[in-house]
């Protein structure tokens, strides 16, 4: 099975002491390419090293996180961000709106949200979308977002059909992490609803180890497990899922295509 992790936070503190070591497993677990999420400028500028070591194997995105929203400052951290991408980060983000918390209000995160929205749109990149609690608002600003041109991905998806299908009909992607193995997980019909074409893969380390690895401090390795488990879900072998997350990754990160030995 080859596949790419699309959304792990590689710069986390819990990564300092092995990151190497967990590059090296996740290489060895099929990973071709690994997508580190910048949720915050600090950890960016993290990301950003490691990928320094990992050229061409480890990317890296800029963004800053909704629990973050009451700290965004637009005049400081757009040009931040700006300055991130074109020092070579693929996407816009870890961004969007989070209810479920009160570090920062909607008013807040809407506003941080819409001015990261429009850099993606500037600077041509798209954007990486966590969204909890806030589907309405959420499912608004996409709509005018991809009526915009922007592409994105709602992450880590936990969410309703709706916003799924809103998402997907102005283009963007779904991507899917352990949780989906998880034995609460009810919805296979979300996990059919995403068109080959649209559908990505994600580890969200260091949080949410899929099964049998939950409780344990996650790494990009285990996305061979919800790999597994999408396969399953949608009838087709995890070499065929890995193939189409892989693929996908490639085309919404606009990544260098594979050496053919590792092609899919």
């Amino acid at each position: 099975m080859r596949f790419i992790d699309s959304h792990t936070h590689l710069a986390d503190p819990k990564f300092t002491d092995d990151v190497d070591e967990v590059i090296a497993r996740a290489r060895e677990a099929g990973a071709v390419a690994l997508v580190a999420i910048g949720e915050s400028l600090e950890a960016a500028g993290r990301a950003r090293a490691i990928v320094e070591r990992y050229r061409g194997f480890v990317y890296h995105t800029a963004g800053v996180h909704p629990f973050d929203a009451a700290r965004f400052d637009s005049l400081r951290d757009i040009p931040a961000i700006r300055a991130e991408v074109e020092q070579g980060a693929v996407a816009v983000g870890e961004c969007g709106l989070d209810y479920s918390y009160d570090t920062s209000t909607p008013v807040q995160q809407r506003r941080a949200f819409a001015d990261q929205l429009a850099l993606a749109a500037e600077m041509g990149r798209p954007v990486i979308v966590h969204t909890r609690q806030a589907e309405d608002d959420t499912a608004a600003m996409v709509r005018e977002a991809g009526a915009a041109g922007i592409g994105g991905v709602l992450h880590c998806y936990t969410g309703g059909h709706a916003l799924a299908h809103t998402a997907l009909e102005v283009g963007w992607y779904i991507s899917f992490s352990g949780i989906v193995t998880f034995t609460k997980w009810e919805d296979e019909a979300l996990l059919r609803l995403v068109p080959d074409d649209r559908v990505l893969a994600e580890s969200d380390a260091p949080y949410l180890a899929p099964v049998p690895n939950r409780g344990k401090r996650n790494e990009p390795a285990w996305v061979a497990r919800t790999v597994e488990r999408l396969a399953a879900a949608r009838g087709v072998t995890p070499e065929a899922m890995g193939a189409l997350v892989t693929a996908n990754a490639l085309r919404f990160f606009s990544l260098p295509q594979l050496p053919s030995e590792v092609s899919v």
